[in-house]
């Protein structure tokens, strides 16, 4: 197993860190650096994802045919990991990562023409239908009906923590349209535009202050058919397909980012309690762990393999890392953590930042990412992934 990159590797990087310094604008950079979650304002991710776009770049896992770049899988990594350590502002993952494999995968031949050149654009900008009053992440207990008409389904029910449907133009979204048999067989996989008569949405401000959630409701709405992805009552099916884009790992750039922020907040605060630094050198250890497991990860998909649970374990020690340099952050900071600034977090503000500017996302950054262990499966139903596959019990 080769972890090292090889001479056309190495000239990929260059290659993307020039890119990277002729287009990153300050005010794009301001923006992935002021970054709170994995979502960014469509203010600053648009036009970057335009950019990138015309590059040929912005959906550096999706096929030629498809209209991504073709790349291997050590590229898509040195490519992700060169935009977290410039501070490009991160793309909506809804479209790009989610539902546009979904749709490579199980969608119609019209579907596929219409709605992936949509994305790559940025023209369709997408939110998950999936989470539920009482259901949480129990997906095969959604109750959000989709009654058959003629050539439509006509949907009544709510979602919730539906990330940035505020922005949203379109939505994929699972639906009931089936009581009978087992619940998972009854669940059908569609998407909708979200300016379609009956759908209303109410925001849910976060422990942050940040409106980046809602709830969506949905009255008589009337969806055709031909939104359908897959079979009807099928939709487990798809879901299942699109967690595995959900659950990827390639998280150790962003840990490494934040790790490097965490020393300077220390720095900065003249932080030298031993305590302090064990534990700060607990958390580069686990991320130096986290690292070289991606990386092993990657050579097992270079050589053809497949990784196995690994996303599992990389699901777990990636976020549980984040929330640790979160609370280191916050513990160099001390009572400048409480200091709520979002005006001055925004690229080219002229409020000066009370305390280290570091600071300023460090609770937003705190209270966002203590979501991180549940989305996307939570962490206990990883363990319990390793538990069957790995230890066999």
């Amino acid at each position: 197993m080769d972890l090292e990159l090889t001479a056309g590797d190495l000239a990929f990087r260059d290659e993307v860190r020039v890119f990277l310094d002729a287009h990153l604008t300050p005010e794009l950079r301001a923006a992935g650096v002021a970054l709170t979650s994995v979502f960014c304002d469509p203010r600053y991710s648009l036009p970057w994802q335009r950019i990138l776009h015309a590059k040929g770049w912005v959906a550096p896992s999706w096929p030629r045919e498809y209209g991504g770049p073709g790349w291997s899988e050590v590229q898509r990594a040195i490519f992700a990991a060169e935009c977290a350590r410039a501070g490009a502002p991160n793309l909506a993952p809804m479209g790009l990562k989610m539902v546009g494999p979904v749709i490579m995968g199980y969608g119609t031949p019209e579907q596929k023409a219409h709605y992936l050149p949509r994305i790559l654009s940025g023209e369709d900008y997408w939110c998950q239908g999936y989470s539920e009053p009482g259901s949480g992440s129990d997906l095969a207990s959604l109750q959000l009906r989709a009654v058959s008409d003629g050539d439509h389904y006509v949907l009544d029910g709510s979602k919730i923590w539906t990330t940035h449907a505020q922005h949203a133009n379109r939505m994929f979204c699972l639906v009931r349209t089936s009581t009978s048999g087992k619940p998972q067989q009854g669940i059908t996989f569609l998407l909708l535009d979200m300016d379609t008569p009956g759908i209303s949405v109410k925001p849910i401000i976060t422990l942050a202050g940040e409106h980046e959630v809602n709830q969506v409701f949905f009255d008589g709405v009337r969806v055709p058919k031909s939104g359908r992805v897959g079979e009807e009552n099928q939709g487990w099916t798809v879901a299942k397909y699109l967690l595995e884009f959900e659950r990827g790992g390639g998280s150790a750039p962003g840990l490494q980012v934040g790790l490097e922020r965490t020393r300077r907040i220390a720095a900065a605060a003249h932080e030298d309690d031993p305590a302090h630094r064990r534990r700060l050198a607990e958390t580069e250890i686990a991320v130096t762990a986290i690292d070289i497991s991606e990386r092993r990860v990657l050579s097992a998909l270079a050589g053809g393999k497949n990784p196995g649970p690994a996303s599992s374990m990389l699901k777990i020690n990636g976020t549980e890392a984040m929330q640790r340099v979160d609370e280191l952050s916050i513990a160099g900071l001390g009572a400048y953590a409480w200091v709520d600034q979002p005006e001055a977090r925004e690229p080219g503000a002229n409020a000066e930042a009370v305390g280290p500017s570091e600071g300023l996302v460090a609770m937003p950054r705190y209270l966002n990412n203590r979501a991180a262990s549940i989305y996307g499966g939570s962490n206990e139903i990883q363990r319990d992934i390793i538990a069957r596959l790995v230890l066999g019990l």
